[in-house]
């Protein structure tokens, strides 16, 4: 094993994490799996929660593949990235019908699946069959650059190329499953992005960014630039039983196939008024904003109280009353989610 691999997995022995809920008994392919996918985005503390409730409502790779969308989407609302949610339900119903139900062992046929990609499907193998197969998330990146003293932004093609061949190097043809586990390990508790903590760090002394002092600026940041804004009225509409309109969004666009609110970018009272018939002023709530990749969102919510249904308008496939309450257990963006958690309760 070559001198990084094995400090790191002598580390991992003494200070790793392993009493994550995936590395718990039974660990099984399907839960490497659903760990790795939700971990893409999102934060170790973030996805914990939601890979217990997922699991608990659907526990193996069959209940997943027979769930429907809504189902699936309900249980991952919040977590946000629903992409990786409908590749993780399309590549269930696919492995049910081309890999005999199970996860395929080999590194192409899993790579091809919807939502893995060559560092998930090496991770997957890695993690749940310890085959030595080489992983580039983000905490492994950030160790290997500023191990290696690779300067440049990861994203860019060069670096991602040179990453993988080093990636590759490293990887211990026995016991890859902990050093998987330990470079994420490391990357996420002390080599972090911000303010890493080098004394601590068992790399410390052959680290090329370290020696020079760089590891504020290994590896760089993504270039900024300036997002591009958009502005859009959420309406509010609640009927006197406390009922809240909501809209089953389109198949394009962010967040497809979500329940939301109904939305316009001008002339919102003319446009609610085609939906319900108003009997009041809307009340103008706190603006909430959400960062996408290529854009900002500048939602203002616009609650009208006492709104009746127009005959017509209601479709249980593309709109439905709810209270809120009951909207929770949907498929809702974040933002939609807060924004019914802070309704206003309803005015005697």
């Amino acid at each position: 094993m070559n001198t990084l691999a094995a400090t790191l997995s002598d580390w991992h022995a003494r200070h790793g994490r392993h009493d994550l809920p995936w590395q718990r008994p039974p660990r099984t392919p399907y839960r490497v799996w659903l760990a790795e996918v939700m971990l893409q985005q999102t934060r170790v503390a973030t996805a914990i929660p939601y890979f217990e409730r997922f699991t608990a409502a659907l526990p193996d790779l069959p209940a997943l593949a027979a769930a429907d969308e809504d189902r699936v989407l309900a249980l991952w609302s919040g977590l946000g990235y629903y992409r990786r949610a409908r590749h993780l339900h399309a590549a269930a119903r696919i492995c049910m019908a081309e890999h005999g139900g199970e996860l395929p062992r080999d590194f192409a046929a899993l790579a091809a699946l919807p939502g893995i990609g060559r560092s998930t499907a090496g991770a997957v193998l890695a993690q749940a069959w310890d085959l030595p197969h080489a992983i580039l998330d983000g905490n492994a990146k950030r160790v290997l650059a500023r191990w290696h003293g690779i300067e440049g932004w990861p994203g860019q093609p060069a670096v991602t190329r040179r990453l993988w061949q080093l990636a590759e190097a490293h990887t211990p043809r026995r016991q890859a499953a902990i050093y998987t586990q330990a470079i994420m390990d490391l990357g996420a508790t002390l080599c972090t992005p911000r303010a890493p903590q080098c004394p601590r760090c068992p790399l410390a002394q052959g680290c090329a960014a370290h020696r020079a002092g760089l590891t504020a600026r290994i590896p760089a940041a993504r270039p900024r630039r300036a997002l591009p804004r958009r502005h859009v009225h959420w309406l509010l509409l609640r009927d006197a039983q406390g009922r809240i309109l909501l809209e089953r969004r389109g198949n394009a666009g962010v967040w497809p196939r979500l329940w939301s609110l109904p939305e316009t970018t001008a002339a919102p009272r003319r446009y609610a008024a085609q939906l319900v018939r108003l009997h009041g002023p809307a009340q103008r709530l706190r603006p909430l904003r959400h960062g996408f990749t290529h854009f900002q969102l500048e939602a203002q919510p616009l609650l009208f109280e006492g709104a009746t249904a127009v005959p017509g308008v209601e479709d249980t496939n593309a709109r439905c009353w709810l209270h809120p309450q009951t909207a929770r257990a949907l498929a809702l963006p974040a933002p939609v989610r807060r924004l019914l958690e802070l309704l206003p309760e309803i005015p005697p």
